[in-house]
């Protein structure tokens, strides 16, 4: 990053959506590298974060609390949480362990996007968490497309009988508003 007021302006978007992947990075995927512990919520001290992101990655002027406030606020998705002087990534995490989230009743139907090219799986073996802790399934279609376009343009968009597989004893798991967490979702509760 520049202090010439102009570039960080121009720089702006950019830098912003450079420390959310920074900040993901940390907080689902790869906490060591930082230095930091997660709690068995994903929750860690804020101040320790703030120290680490901008030991590793040297950013001029210095991360700060109301930076990261202002990029969670700015963002289409939310990501992050910080709670009583701690911050944690609500979903997406790939560290060992597993990140509790708060049980819940789900809405009736989900949504998950996906590529067509992985759909002869998910009609198999239905929906794995691919190397997360967790299936993210999605409160409505369009979240669900903008997930699914990651990877096809023209993703398919399963529709999930949330109540038929929690009348069946599957758990759910509230990340926030767009985002519902389960361990697996079976073939027999998905329809395009």
């Amino acid at each position: 990053m520049t202090n010439n007021k102009d570039d960080q302006q121009r720089l702006d978007g950019r830098t912003k959506m450079f420390i959310n992947k920074k900040m993901s990075y940390a907080l689902r995927h790869n906490p060591q590298k930082y230095g930091l512990k997660l709690d068995k919520y994903g929750y860690v001290d804020l101040h320790q974060f703030l120290d680490a992101m901008n030991r590793v990655h040297h950013f001029r002027p210095r991360l700060t609390e109301m930076t990261i406030r202002e990029i969670m606020h700015g963002a289409k998705k939310q990501r992050f949480k910080i709670k009583n002087g701690q911050i944690c990534a609500l979903y997406g995490h790939s560290i060992p362990g597993i990140i509790k989230h708060p049980e819940k009743v789900p809405p009736k139907v989900l949504s998950h996007g996906t590529a067509r090219r992985f759909l002869p799986s998910i009609e198999k073996r239905g929906l794995l968490p691919m190397g997360r802790q967790y299936v993210h399934l999605s409160a409505d279609v369009d979240t669900a497309e903008a997930v699914g376009k990651r990877r096809d343009q023209h993703p398919a968009i399963l529709k999930f009988n949330a109540a038929a597989a929690h009348k069946d004893g599957v758990k759910f798991y509230y990340a926030n508003d767009q985002v519902w967490l389960v361990d697996q979702v079976a073939p027999k509760y998905l329809s395009r």
